[in-house]
Order: C-alpha cells, then structure tokens, then sequence
C-alpha cells in the first residue's frame, strides 16, 4: 500500500524533527520546510497528501500560504498548528479552506487521531468523486447490450422517460430481465445522475424493518429505536429510489407508500412533522400485480398509481438475438476477470444457448457463461462445456426433439455417442471437418470424441 505524504511547515527545528520521526513511525513518508516558500517549492515539485502548517513563520505567513496551497493543489489537506489560540484566526483559517485547528504544544497521540481522521476524509472524497465520474457510464442506456427490436424500442423509451419530469414509473418482466439495469439507466441518463440513487428490495425486508428503512424514524419510536434515522426516501432527495419486488410490499405499507407517491410528503416511524422530498420513485415486480389485486394482496388504487408510466422487460426466449450478444460480452468480462482467453462460442455451442428457453434470463445466461469461463481452459467454448441440463433441454424454436427408440433393456449413451462418430466418418470419407458438420460440432468438439472414442 502507498505510503500517505505528510508535508511539515514549521520555522522551529526541533519542531520539524520531532514531527518527522514520530510520523515517520506511524508509517507515513514526511518531508519538512522552514519556510512558507520552501512549502510552496515542494508543493509544486511533490504534492502532499496532508500539510502541518504552521501559522507564525517567517517571511509569508501560514494564512497567506494556505491561501496558495488551496490555489494550487486544492486536494492537499491543510492542518494549521499556532501556538496562538485566537478564535478569529482559526475562523478565517477554517473559511479560507483548512481541514482542521490545533493548537502549541499539542498532544501527538491526539494530532495522530486528527491527521488519521483527515486523511481517511481525503480519501472517502476521492472514493465519491470516482464513483460520481464512473456510475454514469457504467449504468448508462448505452452500456446496456442487446440488438433486438424489443430491447431497443425499450431503451428508446427509457431515454424519453429520463429526460423528462416523471415522478413515478413501473419495470415489470420476468426475474432475471434486468429491471435494475433499467432503473439505475432511468437515474444515471436523468438529470438526477449527481443525486443518490437508493435501492430496496421490498420482499427482502421483514414488515416490521420496511417502514422504518423507507421512511425512517424518531429517536424512541419503538424499542430499538435509540437514536434518529433518515429512511431511504429521505436520503435520497433530490435523486431516485428503486423498490425492487415490489408486488410483495406488506399491505399496511402500501397505504403509506400511496402518500408518498401522490404528495412526496411522509412522516418518520413516531414523528409529527410532514417531511417533503423530491425523488422520482421507480419501482419494478415480476408479479402479475392485476392477478395480486384480486387475490387482495396488493392495493387497487396502488397499481393504477404506481402505472403512470409503465415499461415491460420482455423475457430472453422473446428475443433471442440478443443471446449471442449477451454471451460474448459476458465472455469478454470473464475473461478479464479470471484471466482467461476464450475466444468465442463454438457452431453446437451457439445452437444450444439459442434454443434454450432460459427460464433465468439474462441472469440464468450470465451464471452459465461465467461457469464455463472459470471451469474450462479450451480457447473456444464447446458444447461440452454447457450445463448438461441447459444441452437436455434446448429444443429448436418452432421444432421437435430428435426422434429416438430407447432399446426395452436401454443402452449405454457412451455407445450410441461413438456410433454417430463412426457413421459421420464413414459417410464423409474420413474427412473430419465434413463429419463434424454433419453432427453440428466444432472440429474440436470432434476431434476430443475422435480421440475419446480412440478413431484417432
């Protein structure tokens, strides 16, 4: 791990050498100035990571040379050390950007926990402001894969609906269809993208917890209750909240989500005080939530709330041009991941995973591809290499499964396999590429039967 860099301003030797060893022990690589233009110069050479500046040094003053500092490298946390303990100074010193204020002669087990603290600031900053940069692209409409006409007439309305003003919209399809992907497409291509996007999967929460998560409470409200919390609707003011499964929100909660979605207004567990916030409200089920109403588990006038605007994830069986698609990008990820090489997908590798009905989806399709990443070292992926369940139950669209008469007394499947690749030789000539053909395999799908079956 990298050493953090402490920069020490100080006109006092003693001072400068004391500071040096002892941080240097705590593991921090430190460097010293006597002066503030000696400060400058190696701010310029080597930013720092944290400067102790010392407000009383000769020439330009500590206040002068943070305001410099901040000018240059506003990234450089700035400590000021005085032995003057003046109110006014420290005030200026805290407006003209300095992290914190401590006074001669100070405690360095104390100045320790202050320069840990600022530092572990520093870098939780850092953290938000990559994650700031990043998420938007990560999650953008672009970023999601898929060619079909369904898919795209989706996205095509996931970017009108970003753009606009709408407070509520609903994402129903299938577990697995990515309706996350979709939401978080929603907040990251709107103008909400710099705002908190909180999520919750309604079905994950006990009753008890799930009023309190979304709406927070007051500090006694019930047993646990020691302190004051924000729920999610509160924290995420300004950006988007995502209520994942939300056909199995408790009815109690759905009467108060009701409110939330008409006014935006709602009171913390055990408080007086309406709390208004602005948040577009995403919520996404792979329940039948019209069948849920008659079974009187989920609120009429809750559904035709939650519907304004209504998107709907076709399953993977409905598009299955995007299966090819998906598979290579998750081949590419994998690979990167696990340090592997695979190059592409195999003829009778790629006839499965297109016949196959995925009743997961793209979750389903992701797990199996990322299996046959990590489990096999051959540069192309085989059918072999599939899940013997997805191979049995791949049947051709619109097709039938082939015909075959089980023997009464049955029959070893190793035989029939090491017929088929003695009947596809002989009536090929023994031209392997041909006979690999005719059973629907890569050449080197064949070649490991051929030598399996000891034909080479």
């Amino acid at each position: 791990m990298t050493k953090s860099k402490i920069l020490v301003v100080d006109d006092e030797h003693l001072i400068r050498w004391s500071l040096e060893q002892n941080l240097k022990k705590q593991g921090y690589e430190v460097s010293t100035a006597g002066s503030g233009e000696d400060a400058l110069r190696l701010l310029q050479e080597d930013p720092p990571d944290l400067m102790l500046l010392d407000i009383q040094l000769p020439g330009m003053n500590g206040m002068e040379v943070l305001e410099k500092v901040k000018d240059l490298e506003d990234e450089v946390i700035v400590i000021m050390v005085t032995a003057l303990g003046v109110l006014e100074t420290a005030v200026k010193a805290m407006r003209l950007g300095a992290y914190d204020y401590i006074n001669k002669p100070f405690n360095l087990d104390e100045l320790a926990i202050v320069i840990k603290k600022a530092l572990e600031t520093r870098e939780l900053k850092r953290e938000v402001a990559h994650l700031r940069a990043v998420q938007p692209k990560r999650f953008s409409i672009d970023s999601i894969i898929g060619a079909s006409s369904d898919l795209q007439h989706v996205l095509s309305m996931v970017r009108k609906i970003a753009q606009s003003d709408a407070g509520t919209v609903l994402i129903q399809g299938e577990s697995g269809t990515g309706k996350e992907l979709i939401a978080k497409a929603l907040h990251y291509e709107s103008g909400r993208a710099d705002k908190p996007f909180m999520a919750i999967n309604c079905a994950a929460v006990p009753e008890t917890l799930l009023e309190s998560e979304l709406m927070g409470h007051e500090k006694g409200a019930f047993t646990d209750a020691k302190s004051q919390k924000k729920g999610l609707f509160e924290m995420a003011n300004g950006g988007t909240v995502f209520l994942d499964e939300i056909g199995d929100m408790p009815m109690p909660i759905q009467a108060k989500l009701l409110r939330v979605l008409e006014d935006r207004t709602f009171r913390r567990v055990g408080g007086t005080r309406d709390i208004h916030v602005d948040i577009r409200i995403v919520s996404a089920t792979n329940r039948d939530l019209l069948q849920a109403i008659e079974e009187t588990i989920f609120r009429n006038d809750l559904y035709y709330r939650l519907q304004v605007i209504p998107i709907f994830l076709p399953p993977l069986r409905e598009r299955r041009g995007d299966i090819l698609v998906l598979a290579q990008s998750f081949i590419e990820n994998f690979n990167k991941e696990f340090g592997k090489n695979v190059r592409g997908i195999s003829q009778a590798a790629e006839k499965i995973l297109t016949e196959y009905d995925w009743p997961g989806n793209i979750r389903e399709l992701r797990n199996v591809i990322e299996r046959a990443v990590i489990l096999e070292d051959d540069e192309m992926m085989e059918a072999e290499h599939l899940p013997r369940e997805l191979v049995s139950r791949a049947v051709p669209a619109g097709g039938s499964p082939l015909v075959f008469a089980l023997p009464p007394e049955g029959i070893d499947i190793e035989d029939v396999e090491r017929e088929l690749i003695r009947q596809a030789l002989e009536s090929s000539d023994g031209n392997q590429s041909k006979a690999a053909k005719k059973l629907n395999l890569g050449i080197d799908a064949f070649r490991y039967r051929m030598k399996k079956f000891k034909f080479l």
